[in-house]
């Protein structure tokens, strides 16, 4: 978990989410109407790649949180197919999401933190591509041609990615 100084207003709002996190997959089955408004149907876009051949779910999920400190982000719509919903955080306000399916494809996009930012988070608004910070993280992960995988959720390695306080 990345530790952060945060302001009141911050710690504030951490607290908030600390009493969403564990109800927010049962809020986002139940409200679908309110989903759909929010949240198109399919898979989000910012292609990054495929996972590479001979690479497995479980080998990613631990490169990416021993080497980058990614983790589980319970926080995110779950887009059609996807086995894999991971956050880097950079600070309070922003991260980077990475999503993989159960195809192989990987996904992934820079935008503002739903703890921060909820509406703006939700409504998709500033996400940014960021290939090349992409490209970085998943290192020999990641293919450019298309390596058809058949990969199912695995949560045997699946820490946290809650931002908490330094200090």
């Amino acid at each position: 978990m990345k530790k952060v100084k945060l302001t009141f207003s911050q710690k504030f709002k951490r607290n908030i989410w600390r009493h969403i996190y564990p109800i927010f997959p049962w809020m986002q089955r139940h409200f679908l109407k309110w989903h759909l408004v929010w949240h198109e149907k399919g898979r989000q876009p910012y292609h990054i790649g495929w996972l590479a051949k001979g690479k497995t779910l479980e080998d990613l999920e631990k490169h990416l949180h021993e080497k980058w400190g990614f983790g589980n982000h319970f926080v995110a719509w779950e887009d059609n197919g996807q086995v894999l919903s991971w956050r880097k955080l950079e600070n309070f306000q922003k991260q980077w999401h990475l999503r993989v399916f159960k195809d192989g494809e990987l996904r992934g996009h820079y935008e503002w933190t739903p703890e921060d930012k909820p509406v703006g988070h939700f409504a998709e608004m500033g996400e940014e591509e960021r290939h090349e910070d992409f490209e970085k993280f998943l290192g020999d992960f990641l293919s450019k041609r298309k390596n058809i995988s058949h990969l199912k959720k695995d949560m045997k390695y699946a820490p946290e990615s809650e931002i908490t306080v330094d200090g």
